[in-house]
């Protein structure tokens, strides 16, 4: 049985942050789990649908997250508790309708996860979605620790109905991806009856029709729902304070940050000098609680990731408090004391303390600090970020770059998110120019594509990945074809949401629960709206190319290639190969070859290497795929391919 299942109430467990979560969710009886997959956040989805059979669940990777948002609202409407999970992009994606579920509000408990990314470690940006709640006017909380990440998911199911309101929980990815001890609590009863009402009084919130009109009314609703939840979490459990009655600086902090200051305290041994309130309600902050703390000290310096919202919030209450607890002097973003970008550490800490208790404090000397880096210069080996061995991206941007460079016309490709984006760099050839949000490569192609009646005459390309066609590259389709927009959309399609664990999506015939669904088509899709549709293996560097040469001669509005292969870490494909490849080395020629190491120094495939000694390339068994795309590229065919039986 799965520990995220165990009905043993009392027992401890190592989880993850996102297992945590994923089990206050079930302690909470939910009925539903929806999201789209986003690292940091995919865990909680893929665990919760490991268990969905055993506790009466449905869960689904959605086509994008508003959709998402949309199939958990249903379920909370239907007066069952739903959860819906994203990354802090996703809640931009999900904001029009998070907007129009604020002013309706919910039925059954409905919480929304969005797993923020500071330091963008696996994101392009480090966009939080903090601000979006106050924006909305939606109750946000934000776990401390793992125990807490279980225990806040479980109480906001609780607080969502008695307000009759999405509630929002916020993590960070050291508080999804990092682990630590939980106590389980008891799993209810998994027998629940969904039924929506709708015949109830127009503006009755459990029996009438649910919508987010009219206006004065719900938003008048709404507010009211924040003034009692600003007094829940007066007395909120998960607010604390540790330190003396009359610290000489007060630290306000939330999320992974009160691991960080803790430490950091700990560290400099402040136990005595320094008082740590931990927030967990971080909208709308608890007045008279602030208020109380605020008073103990003149200076407070407050800990957050990754833009000053705690700071500013707190800021307005102690202008507002200024008569009772006198002026303060705040230290923290606002005036340099902590970064504004990025991670936040138990050094960012240390060193704000350092500075504004006139500490001398030393983490490491200078002299282990220089050998450090020596050390790192001198032994540890350079690794650019680069396709992995047999990766079909590889063959996709080779294909493209050089189709490019035989027209002769300055073409180019708009991009967005997924692995692909790494064609910005010399691993894909320098090949992307454009790389914004998922699906926006093919809506500024689009754009690009309407500028002949100015002078433009290049070939504008754009490409995206099969996940990403179904989640927002559609509707910048539909606006390539309906307009007659100049362009050739690329669809990478290696057959699932690689980048974030291969989480099925519409296109394959299995859902997150690993039932057999019905797989949408791209071709079929595309050939629908009325774009040209062409259907290739990028494996293939012969066809390929010609394929783009004659798509960018047609000049009759958008056009779609489809490159399908699947990706090399699929399971599906992973440790089986197409080719066993090796190198003649007689035939191998090199740095003496016209094409001076083309295969190692162009395409760099990790899976051949330059053998300085033997001055020839040569195939790293362990590491090749067996794609056999170096073979077409060798001027010399001193790369063989032999087909696995």
């Amino acid at each position: 049985m799965s520990k995220l299942i165990d009905e043993n109430e009392g027992a401890q467990y190592l989880y993850m942050g996102n297992e945590a979560i994923a089990r206050g969710a079930l302690e909470a009886g939910i009925s539903l789990a929806s999201g789209y997959p986003g690292t940091p956040s995919s865990e909680i989805i893929e665990n919760l649908a490991k268990v969905a059979g055993e506790r009466n669940l449905y869960v689904e990777w959605s086509t994008n997250e508003k959709v998402a948002m949309e199939v958990a609202a249903a379920a909370s409407f239907a007066q069952l508790r739903s959860l819906c999970v994203m990354k802090q992009n996703g809640v931009n994606v999900a904001s029009d309708f998070l907007l129009h579920l604020a002013g309706s509000g919910t039925r059954g408990g409905m919480v929304l996860v969005t797993c923020d990314d500071p330091g963008a470690l696996s994101s392009v940006n480090e966009g939080e979605s903090r601000h979006f709640f106050r924006m909305v006017e939606v109750p946000l909380l934000e776990p401390g620790d793992f125990q807490e990440a279980k225990d806040m998911t479980k109480w906001a199911f609780e607080l969502s109905e008695e307000l009759r309101s999405l509630v929002a929980v916020r993590s960070v990815t050291r508080m999804s991806h990092a682990s630590g001890n939980v106590k389980i609590g008891k799993l209810p009863s998994t027998d629940k009856q969904a039924e929506f009402r709708y015949s109830g009084f127009i503006l009755d919130p459990m029996e009438g029709i649910v919508g987010s009109a009219p206006v004065a009314f719900r938003h008048a609703e709404q507010q009211e729902k924040i003034k009692k939840v600003r007094e829940i979490f007066e007395d909120c459990p998960f607010n604390t304070y540790e330190g003396p009655e009359k610290p000489d600086l007060l630290v306000i902090t939330s999320s992974a940050c009160t691991l960080y200051s803790r430490e950091a305290i700990n560290l400099l041994g402040l136990q005595d000098r320094v008082g740590l309130l931990k927030i967990g309600t971080t909208w709308p902050l608890p007045p008279r609680l602030l208020t109380k703390y605020l008073s103990l000290t003149d200076r407070i310096l407050i800990v957050e990731e990754v833009l000053p919202f705690l700071e500013d919030n707190v800021k307005i209450i102690a202008a507002e408090q200024a008569k009772a607890i006198g002026v303060k002097t705040f230290y923290g973003k606002n005036n340099g004391t902590i970064p504004t970008a990025g991670e936040m550490n138990p050094d960012h800490v240390v060193a704000a303390f350092c500075k504004i208790l006139n500490i001398e404090y030393v983490t490491m000397s200078s002299e282990y600090e220089q050998r450090a880096q020596l050390l790192g210069f001198t032994l540890v080996p350079n690794r650019e970020q680069t396709f992995c061995p047999g990766c079909p991206h590889r063959a996709s941007f080779w294909s493209i770059h050089n189709a490019l460079q035989l027209d002769n016309r300055k073409g180019f490709v708009c991009g967005d998110i997924g692995c692909y984006t790494m064609a910005m760099l010399p691993t894909g050839f320098s090949t992307l120019k454009t790389v914004h949000s998922m699906g926006s490569g093919t809506g500024i192609a689009s754009g690009f594509g309407k500028l002949g009646p100015f002078g433009m005459d290049q070939p504008v390309l754009s490409v995206c990945g099969d996940s990403t066609f179904y989640h927002a590259a559609m509707p910048a389709l539909v606006n390539a074809v309906h307009h007659k927009s100049n362009i050739i959309m690329i669809v990478l399609d290696n057959s699932g949401t690689a980048m974030t664990g291969f989480q099925p999506h519409p296109g394959l015939a299995v859902s997150a629960m690993g039932d057999e669904v019905p797989a949408i088509d791209v071709a079929k899709i595309c050939e629908a709206v009325g774009a040209r549709v062409e259907v290739r293996d990028p494996f293939n560097l012969k066809e390929t190319p010609d394929t783009l040469l004659e798509l960018m001669e047609d000049q009759e509005g958008a056009k779609v290639l489809i490159l399908r292969q699947k990706c090399a870490l699929s399971p599906e494909r992973k440790a089986k190969k197409y080719f066993e490849m090796q190198v003649d080395e007689e035939r191998c020629i090199g740095e003496e070859c016209g094409c001076n190491r083309l295969c190692t120094r162009i395409l760099r495939c990790p899976g051949l290497f330059w053998d300085k000694e033997k001055k020839t390339a040569r195939i790293d068994e362990v590491l090749c795929a067996g794609c056999g795309v170096c073979s077409y590229i060798c001027p010399e065919e001193a790369i063989i391919r032999k087909e696995v039986a």
